[in-house]
């Protein structure tokens, strides 16, 4: 009699999401590099949180390249912040920066985030979607791998550990990690905080378009004056063809 392999039958993004169920953070990491090679690739925009994934990846798959997309507009500490991680762990960074600068932008444009919804995606393309398509193409990756976790928003709370997207399959090692999970870490492997988020910031994006959070308030408040939390680097439409 033959018995049909269930793996056969899933796809790339399925039989991930089912591999990732029953291993750690850290045996997730080494398991996608020893199955996937050069194809894995991870993105961190040095936020709160960004230390756990650059620990996880510096520890257990420090040949995995992670990309940076430098947008031009972040808080001089994040600035400060990168280059204390980066003096702290062992990872193969690449910095992708848009291709039109910051001063030229605001010329042909205006401050697009301070506009409506058009505004704020053609803003989104420019210094977030495009360079990290851009680093895609260069690297040759084709698997992604993120830091969102479902506790973080409304809008990530029913991902599933792996999606195919238009382009990419999205792989989040620590999407089922809590809150608390993510500060015991911090603390067990002595990784330094965001200098900002002793002063209220519960996320951090560019210096226009984030606030603090007050006593009460959801994160998912302070990006883009409460218009919404994702910029698009991390929806399907986040990795597409487009001019600018």
């Amino acid at each position: 009699m033959c018995v049909l392999n269930m793996e056969s039958t899933l796809t790339e993004a399925e039989l991930i999401a089912t591999n990732m169920q029953s291993r750690k953070a850290g045996e997730r990491l080494a398991w996608l590099y020893e199955q996937y090679g050069d194809r894995v690739v991870a993105s961190s925009s040095f936020g709160l949180q960004a230390a756990v994934m650059l620990h996880l990846i510096s520890e257990h798959a420090p040949k995995i390249p992670v990309v940076f997309v430098d947008t031009g507009y972040l808080f001089k500490e994040t600035y400060e912040y990168i280059e204390q991680l980066k003096n702290k762990l062992n990872v193969d960074l690449r910095t992708y920066v848009p291709e039109l600068t910051a001063a030229r932008q605001e010329a042909l444009y205006g401050k697009l985030w301070e506009g409506g919804a058009d505004e704020q995606q053609k803003y989104a393309v420019i210094n977030k979607i495009e360079p990290m398509n851009r680093a895609l193409r260069e690297i040759g990756g084709d698997i992604w791998l993120s830091g969102v976790r479902r506790a973080q928003s409304s809008t990530r709370k029913d991902r599933s550990f792996a999606e195919k997207q238009t382009k990419t399959t999205k792989v989040y090692p620590i999407l089922d990690w809590a809150d608390a999970q993510v500060n015991a870490y911090f603390a067990q492997n002595d990784l330094p905080r965001h200098p900002l988020e002793a002063q209220g910031y519960q996320t951090m994006g560019d210096w226009h378009s984030t606030v603090p959070v007050a006593e009460g308030e959801n994160a998912e408040a302070s990006r883009f004056n409460g218009q919404k939390y994702e910029c698009g680097l991390h929806l399907d439409s986040g990795v597409q063809d487009f001019q600018i």
